[in-house]
C-alpha cells in the first residue's frame, strides 16, 4: 500500500455534488475568476485550505454537548487551559477564536515604526498582521527552501547565521523571533529540532522573546519522530513537550492540528504580556475564559490537542498527503519536494512556464483546475505575496510561484487524491492553453481573498 489505510471508519457523510464544465465557466466568471468567492457547494473536492475543514472525531462531537456555556469560568475552558499547559508548558493560556487573533492581538501590541518581527517565513496574515502595525516582517529561510525540486530535509529551518547578524546588529528593535511549524510559505516544510534549539539560544544570548506558530505542530513533531536522530523512540508528545520547551510562548490556530473547526490560543511565560493581551481581548472577543469561542469549541480544543498527536493518525495522515505528490511526481508533475505534512504545492512557475509572473500563473491554474475538474486549490505566488514597486511600478513577485493543495483531516479517501492527481494530470496535457490574468480589482491588504481578474 502506497499509505496505510484509514485508522478510522466512516459514521456520517456529507454529499457533494458534481456541476458541469458550463456551469463552473459561468461560476469563474461571476467570481472574477478568484475561485475564493466560488460557493462551496459548487466544489467536488476542496483543497483550498486544511483550516478548520476536518473532520471532528466521536469524542469531539460528545464533547460538544458537555461544554459549559458559562460566561466566566467556564468547566470548559478549565479543561482547555489544562490541556495547552499538558502540552505546550506555558502557565499563561488565553483563548481566541482563531490563532489570527492571537496574531492580531500580539503583533498590535509588539510592533511599532522601525521594528522588525523576524520569521523562518511568515504567513499571509501573520505578515499582514505585522505591516498593520507599522513594523517590517523580515524572513530568514534555509537557501535550499528556494528550490522547490530539491528534495533535502528540513527545508523549513530558519537560517541562523542571517538571524544572529541581524539581531547582532539591531536586536533592540527586534520585539520577537517567530518559528512557524510546519512552515506553510516553503510548502509545508517541516523544522528541525536542531534548529529551533539554536534559535532559541540565539534569542536567549541577544534577550529577544522567541514564539511559536504552533499551528501545525503535531505533523512537525511527526517528522521530527521519523527523520531526526535521537527522536524514532520517544511519544509525539514528548517530542511537543521538548519543543515548546526552548520557547518563552506560541500561537495556535487550533483549526489545523487541534482538529476542530473553529478555535485558537496564545500561550506565554510572560504574566505582564498576557495581562496586556487579556485586557484587548475583552475589547473585542469577550471575558479571557471563552475569547470569543462558546464552551463548546474549548471542549473539542482540548480533546483534538490529543487525538492530534496519535502517532497512527499522523502515519496516516502524512501518508495520504504523500500520496497525492508521489503520484504526481511520476507523472511529471513539478512540486515541491519533499512533500510536506499538510499540502501539496504545485511549481506553478513550471506548471504554466509561458505566463510571466505578473500574470499571475498561480491563480491561472487554480481557475484552470477549477474549471475543468471541480477541484478548489490556492495559489501562494505573485497575487498574495507580490507588490508593485512603489518607486517604478513594476511588479515585484515573490521567489516560489506555488498553488497548494491543502487536504483536509480526515475527510477525503484515496479515490479522491486519486482523482485530483489524475485530473491534474490531464490539464498538464493542455497546460499552455492557460491564460494569464491581469487585476480589475485588489484590496490594499490580504488582496487575494478578494481580488477580481479577467484573462489576458
Amino acid at each position: 500500500m502506497r499509505f496505510p489505510a484509514e485508522p478510522f471508519r466512516i459514521k456520517v457523510v456529507e454529499k457533494i455534488r458534481r456541476t458541469t464544465r458550463d456551469e463552473r465557466v459561468e461560476l469563474l466568471q461571476r467570481a472574477g475568476l478568484n475561485v475564493f468567492l466560488i460557493p462551496a457547494d459548487a466544489i467536488y473536492v476542496d483543497l483550498l485550505t486544511d483550516s478548520g475543514t476536518g473532520a471532528m472525531s466521536d469524542h469531539q462531537w460528545a464533547g460538544l454537548m458537555i461544554g459549559d456555556e458559562s460566561y466566566a469560568g467556564s468547566k470548559s475552558f478549565f479543561k482547555f487551559e489544562s490541556a495547552v499547559r499538558d502540552v505546550t508548558g506555558f502557565p499563561s493560556v488565553i483563548p481566541t477564536h482563531q490563532g489570527r487573533v492571537a496574531e492580531n492581538l500580539l503583533f498590535s501590541t509588539i510592533c511599532s515604526e522601525g521594528k522588525t518581527i523576524i520569521a523562518n517565513t511568515h504567513f499571509d496574515t501573520t505578515r499582514a498582521n505585522v505591516e498593520m502595525n507599522h513594523a517590517e516582517a523580515l524572513d530568514l529561510p534555509v537557501k535550499e527552501s528556494m528550490d522547490p525540486q530539491l528534495g533535502s530535509l528540513w527545508k523549513g529551518n530558519m537560517d541562523l547565521a542571517k538571524l544572529e547578524a541581524k539581531l547582532k546588529a539591531d536586536r533592540d528593535n527586534v520585539p520577537m523571533v517567530v518559528m512557524t511549524v510546519t512552515n506553510n510559505s516553503t510548502g509545508g516544510q517541516p523544522v528541525s529540532m536542531e534548529n529551533i534549539r539554536g534559535a532559541s539560544k540565539l534569542c536567549k544570548q541577544y534577550g529577544v522573546p522567541f514564539f511559536i506558530d504552533c499551528a501545525r505542530f503535531a505533523e512537525n513533531c511527526w517528522f521530527i519522530h521519523e527523520l531526526e536522530p535521537g527522536y524514532k523512540g520517544k511519544s509525539i508528545i514528548e517530542i511537543a513537550r521538548e519543543l515548546f520547551s526552548y520557547a518563552d510562548g506560541c500561537w495556535m490556530s487550533a483549526k489545523k492540528d487541534a482538529l476542530v473547526n473553529i478555535g485558537g490560543f496564545i500561550a506565554m511565560n510572560d504574566v505582564e504580556l498576557a495581562r496586556k493581551l487579556q485586557q484587548k481581548l475583552i475589547l473585542i472577543e469577550g471575558f479571557p475564559t471563552y475569547g470569543g469561542l462558546a464552551g463548546r469549541d474549548l471542549e473539542a480544543v482540548a480533546i483534538g490537542l490529543y487525538e492530534g498527536m496519535e502517532q497512527e493518525y499522523l502515519q496516516y495522515r502524512t501518508a495520504q498527503v504523500r500520496y497525492l505528490g508521489e503520484m504526481l511526481l511520476d507523472a511529471g508533475i513539478s512540486i515541491v519536494r519533499p512533500v510536506g505534512g499538510h499540502a501539496v504545492f504545485i511549481d506553478a512557475k513550471a506548471f504554466c512556464d509561458h505566463i510571466p509572473a505578473e500574470q499571475f500563473p498561480g491563480v491561472a491554474l487554480t481557475s484552470a483546475l477549477y474549471r475543468e475538474a471541480g477541484i478548489r486549490g490556492v495559489e501562494i505566488g505573485s497575487l498574495m505575496f507580490g507588490h508593485k514597486d512603489p518607486a517604478t511600478g513594476e511588479h515585484v513577485g515573490p521567489h516560489l510561484e506555488l498553488v497548494r493543495l491543502a487536504i483536509p483531516r480526515r475527510v477525503y479517501t484515496t479515490a479522491h487524491m486519486t482523482y485530483v492527481a489524475e485530473s491534474i494530470v490531464e490539464l498538464h496535457k493542455s497546460r499552455h492553453a492557460i491564460k494569464g490574468m491581469r487585476l480589475t480589482y485588489e484590496a490594499p491588504v490580504l488582496r487575494h481573498f478578494t481580488a477580481r481578474l479577467e484573462e489576458v
